[in-house]
């Protein structure tokens, strides 16, 4: 392969290559070929597979073999032509014969390259870095998650029903004297004060025993979701059978070597602090990360191709149907049952492959401006890093994973600490309280969940190694 030329001017952003196949190496392509399907050749007057080349030539034509000698040769060629003009390509190459004679083969390669991003401004940028403080009572909290799922359920035979039990009944329910569709069960599950059926069903089950027939009666609320049942009264014919009560453990010493590794309550609870103080620390840093990084997209000029948004909103599919597969959720399925077409999704994920586009482009200039590198060190760590993760060995991690991709992700992970570093930032603290009262109407949050793509070389700017505890997200 030799390249021809490039040319980059007559369309923004785009680049067309032009590169030739040696005609000795695509006359002994075209030759392999002949020789490995020859034998399956039937030319009149000659056995099966022993006419000679020239003859079968004139009667089915001298190109016959060509289109599988290109096919075997274009795509090492095309990667061969894009790594010696050494532009950056952003998308799969869009491939055109140009001529093929006996002087050899002309092809062109179009692709769009990355685009000339410019910012205004990156250092000193203002931002707010909210530390949410961990109290006595966010670990209380947190204990009595850990008590309720580790609670024994026992069953009561010598007391009648309350509220807060877990009960088994049968019921028939009537409306005007008829019974009504859904409105029967046997051995259904229900707690008491859960508020899973009808206002005042619940409070009726309380003080009756087991293996005692009642009645319930009701009125069927306003604005219940089945208009015909809307305000009607009811009478529900119940019997019980079952009475259980959900026993919590003893928040105790022995409470904490069940649940841990500690030996008393005290250290389990000092333990759970750091944990939640660590997770916190993390969710402050990638917090201010997003505040920062917004800024820098703000600060952002660039013309960036349709087609870069595109691959990105295509990525973000494939890590969304992996995630869900990997729970179990057939994404057929799903589709069925939400009544979400992959159209929609890609349109949801669409804005987020904007700004990760944008991200990129932002770390990768600061990179060129700053003259950001990584070195020998830093790309072996990384390679460290990937053996542990995916429990491979580091040859095999070398192979797999190619170092100027690996070095690109660290240099654009040492752009986001740079940015950091010359950014005034503010730091306060928070309780917990105060942190939801202002968020309660703030369900929006940028998904970066802390996946590096390092195959892709698709990196979203943040390293979150989050020790999980059991916190939920403030």
């Amino acid at each position: 392969m030799s390249l021809k030329s490039i040319d980059t001017a007559s369309e923004k952003n785009v680049a067309v290559i032009e590169f030739d196949i040696a005609k000795d190496v695509f006359d002994a392509t075209v030759t392999k070929i002949f020789r490995s399907k020859a034998s399956n050749i039937t030319v009149p007057g000659f056995r099966k597979g022993k006419a000679p080349r020239n003859i079968i030539e004139k009667m089915y034509g001298k190109g016959m073999f060509y289109e599988d000698a290109l096919e075997e040769l274009m795509p090492a060629a095309v990667d061969d032509a894009i790594k010696e003009s050494k532009i950056e390509a952003v998308s799969k190459p869009e491939v055109d014969l140009k001529s093929l004679d006996e002087n050899g083969v002309i092809l062109t390669a179009k692709v769009f390259v990355k685009p000339e991003a410019e910012i205004k401004n990156y250092k000193g940028l203002e931002a707010t870095k909210t530390i949410i403080t961990v109290s006595e009572d966010d670990i209380n909290k947190e204990v009595e998650k850990i008590q309720k799922r580790n609670a024994r359920s026992v069953e009561i035979t010598d007391r009648s029903a309350q509220i807060g039990d877990n009960v088994k009944i049968d019921f028939d329910g009537f409306i005007d004297g008829e019974a009504f569709e859904g409105g029967d069960g046997r051995d259904y599950n229900l707690k008491l004060g859960s508020g899973q059926f009808i206002p005042g069903f619940e409070e009726q089950i309380a003080g009756k025993n087991i293996g005692e027939d009642f009645d319930v009666n009701v009125t069927f609320p306003k604005d219940y979701h089945d208009e015909k049942y809307s305000d009607k009264e009811a009478v529900f014919k119940v019997k019980l059978n079952e009475i259980r009560f959900e026993e919590l453990p003893e928040l105790d010493d022995e409470f904490a070597q069940d649940v841990s590794e500690f030996n008393t309550l005290d250290e389990y609870k000092a333990d759970l602090k750091a944990k939640m103080e660590k997770t916190r620390a993390n969710q402050a840093e990638t917090a201010l990360e997003e505040q920062l990084v917004d800024g820098l997209i703000a600060n952002l000029e660039v013309d960036i191709p349709e087609v870069m948004i595109a691959d990105e909103t295509n990525n973000q599919l494939q890590d969304y149907a992996y995630r869900m597969q990997s729970q179990g959720i057939d994404m057929d399925l799903y589709f069925k049952y939400t009544g979400m077409t992959v159209e929609n999704l890609k349109a949801q994920f669409k804005e987020t492959a904007e700004r990760q586009v944008k991200t990129r482009l932002a770390l990768e200039k600061i990179v060129q401006l700053e003259n950001i590198e990584a070195s020998e060190e830093d790309v072996d760590k990384e390679y460290d890093k990937i053996c542990e993760t995916y429990k491979m060995e580091k040859d095999d991690a070398k192979s797999k994973v190619d170092a100027d991709l690996l070095k690109k992700d660290i240099t654009v992970r040492k752009a986001v600490e740079f940015i950091k570093e010359n950014a005034n930032i503010t730091t306060v603290e928070k309780t917990s309280e105060e942190y939801a009262k202002e968020h309660e109407h703030d369900h929006h949050h940028h998904d970066h969940d802390g996946h590096d793509h390092h195959h892709d070389g698709d990196f979203d700017g943040f390293d979150d190694d989050d020790e999980d505890t059991d916190e939920t997200d403030e």
